[in-house]
């Protein structure tokens, strides 16, 4: 192919990681450059940044609103420059608050807008649905149940697969659960999340541990948070960091206390029975349950239509809970088997490795 130049617009560590497979694809099938918003992964790949990606992963309604400025200063420099650069296309990774926005004015230039990653828009309601079908040229999906449900809106749209079956080891796909692992504590990557998790999950594994007599380890990111902080505030000779390897943290686990999102699926990808928790601003909160049209919220739980893994969500999120939940499923070997023989059907049911090759195809056939 002649040389493409293409804007691509990732706000978070996951958009990121599958940016930087997506830009990794597309070079191998030509010249091609790239700018516009990511994070490291993206950036050893060759993308021109617009700005430093630690300002990117904010969320929450009042959270973004806090940062309000930055972003408005961002979103108009970000269209500034795709004017003057006129990209082949334009490809919006997630990170909906922002990447819809853009796409409203991107299409208004004529520049083809390419959506990689759907917005939740199951979750949120469907009113999101009619601004993709507006401003959106190709919408390419990468959970099973997302092509059916934007088809049931109108919207055609074309599953590849999840990025993280090429991500994460071929070793520790399905893996064997081991013995006498650890207990895997994943608070998330963004200071907020974990702020809001870490404590109470610390609380949890600590009782855990003592009981069992158990490790736990703590997948840090490093740069990111004063783990160690937090961590002195509580019994921790039993509770160890690693940092920047959440993916061995899982492997090596029996058993994983995990924040929802990204990290449900990857934990489900490697087999390994999970309680999952989710907590936030009081009201971010607020607004997100008037909003949200789900009965389920970890993506492992979604993409298996049922809820197979524990959910503890905003108040029920406190360590005594958490504790008693990771107890139920020490404590259950019945219940530990099912739920592994349910997980190992995740990577099938995301649709195999491949994803981003996939991806890459459909926009560079678009494009041309």
């Amino acid at each position: 192919m002649t040389e493409k130049r293409i804007f691509i617009s990732a706000g978070d560590p996951s958009g990121d990681n599958a940016g930087g497979l997506l830009l990794s694809a597309i070079k191998k099938r030509g010249s091609a450059t790239f700018f516009g918003l990511g994070g490291k992964r993206m950036l050893n790949q060759g993308q021109e940044q617009l700005t430093d990606s630690s300002r990117l992963a904010v969320m929450g309604f009042w959270e973004v609103l806090k940062h309000y400025g930055f972003f408005r200063q961002l979103f108009f420099k970000c269209l500034e420059e795709i004017k003057n650069r006129r990209p082949s296309c334009v490809v919006l990774i997630d990170y909906p608050g922002f990447n819809l926005r853009l796409a409203k004015e991107v299409k208004k230039l004529g520049i083809p807008v390419i959506y990689y990653i759907s917005p939740q828009v199951w979750a949120w309601g469907h009113k999101r649905v009619a601004e993709i079908k507006k401003n959106v040229d190709k919408m390419i999906v990468i959970l099973p149940f997302e092509k059916e449900f934007y088809k049931s809106n109108g919207v055609e749209s074309d599953f590849v697969g999840h990025y993280l079956l090429e991500d994460i080891p071929a070793g520790y796909i399905s893996s064997p659960i081991p013995a006498n692992g650890h207990v895997a504590i994943l608070p998330g990557s963004r200071p907020q999340e974990i702020k809001q998790l870490l404590p109470p999950m610390l609380k949890a594994v600590g009782r855990f541990n003592r009981e069992y007599g158990t490790k736990g380890v703590i997948a840090g990111v490093r740069g990111v948070f004063d783990y160690d902080s937090v961590l002195s505030r509580f019994e921790n000779s039993s509770i160890d960091i690693e940092y920047n390897n959440p993916r061995k943290v899982i492997f090596e686990s029996s058993l994983v206390l995990t924040k929802s999102g990204t990290a449900t699926l990857e934990t489900a990808i490697i087999g390994r029975p999970m309680v999952v928790a989710y907590k936030t601003s009081s009201l971010t909160y607020f607004i997100a349950k008037t909003l949200i049209k789900l009965d389920k919220i970890a993506l492992a739980n979604l993409v298996l239509s049922k809820k197979v893994v524990p959910e503890l969500i905003q108040n029920e999120a406190n360590s005594n809970n958490l504790y008693n939940e990771l107890k139920k499923l020490r404590d259950n070997k019945d219940a530990i088997v099912e739920i592994k023989r349910e997980l190992d059907r995740v990577p099938d049911l995301l649709g195999g490795t491949g994803a981003s090759e996939r991806a890459a195809d459909i926009i560079l056939q678009f494009v041309n």
